[in-house]
């Protein structure tokens, strides 16, 4: 999109060597590792805008991961002076505690508001390519969750986050801390979730509720360490007890992909 706008964009990447061809000639591929400050600094220099996106976790202790990720992130603003940062956070991370995995989202939200750059968090709602994940088990025809079947909560495809990634550095007539919601086009229940999909992969997928500690097992059982398997569950468990998004959905928070024609271009390939 920043290449399509007529942008050279650097690269950030542990991997230059992934980046198509095709591609490659438009951009500036630098090799680093986002939780290593040093090579971040390194790669950032003369950079005046930043999309920042705090990698996966890679050791037993996601919280840590994060941390890392923000001292990098800190580093290169204050280090280079970088104007403007985008980050993409996540709906929860006003709550600041309690939220499993997104408590380190948070982190990183309020190290960024102390750094002195202008910055805008994106708060992404629930990634459609979630369900990628679970692949199988829509294959089978049984999701399970530990959330209520008819509360209903933001989805939102990753291909229209970048959409307000980009435009959002591209503008600069913004300035000081914003918050952008990332909503997807409407809030669905797990139960139309389950609706949508049955209509889609052509045949029956049902979705159950099971208990925090079932949850837990399933994910200790799949290999996850104890602190990774706490992080993932508390996304669900701490946005699911009263807990309201800081921003109601509007104009400037709705995006377009809907879930039904993702579904369709790229889950059903998978199954």
């Amino acid at each position: 999109m920043l290449v399509r706008a007529g942008v050279r964009p650097t690269l950030l990447t542990r991997h230059p060597e992934d980046i198509s061809a095709a591609l490659a000639e438009h951009v500036d591929p630098v090799r680093a590792d986002s939780c290593e400050p040093e090579q971040v600094v390194a790669a950032t220099a003369g950079v005046d805008a930043l999309y920042w996106v705090n990698p996966p976790a890679g050791s037993p202790d996601p919280i840590a991961d994060h941390r890392r990720a923000t001292e990098s992130v800190i580093a290169a603003v204050e280090a280079n002076r970088i104007g403007r940062v985008v980050f993409q956070s996540s709906v929860g991370a006003e709550k600041r505690h309690g939220a499993g995995d997104i408590d380190g989202l948070a982190e990183t939200e309020v190290a960024l508001d102390g750094c002195g750059a202008d910055v805008t968090h994106l708060r992404c709602g629930y990634f459609f390519t979630n369900l990628l994940f679970e692949a199988e088990s829509v294959g089978a025809g049984l999701l399970q969750t530990v959330l209520p079947l008819d509360a209903p909560m933001s989805w939102v495809a990753p291909r229209d986050i970048a959409e307000v990634a980009a435009l959002t550095l591209l503008n600069s007539e913004w300035g000081g801390r914003r918050v952008q919601a990332v909503h997807g086009p409407e809030d669905l229940t797990w139960a139309q979730v389950a609706a949508i999909l049955t209509e889609e992969v052509g045949h029956e997928v049902r979705v159950e509720r099971i208990a925090d500690e079932q949850m837990r097992e399933q994910y200790l059982r799949a290999g996850m360490p104890p602190a990774m398997a706490e992080a993932m569950l508390g996304m669900s468990t701490g946005l699911r007890d009263g807990f309201e998004p800081e921003q109601e959905r509007s104009t400037a928070t709705t995006t377009p992909t809907r879930l039904r024609s993702w579904i369709s271009e790229e889950l059903v390939p998978h199954l």
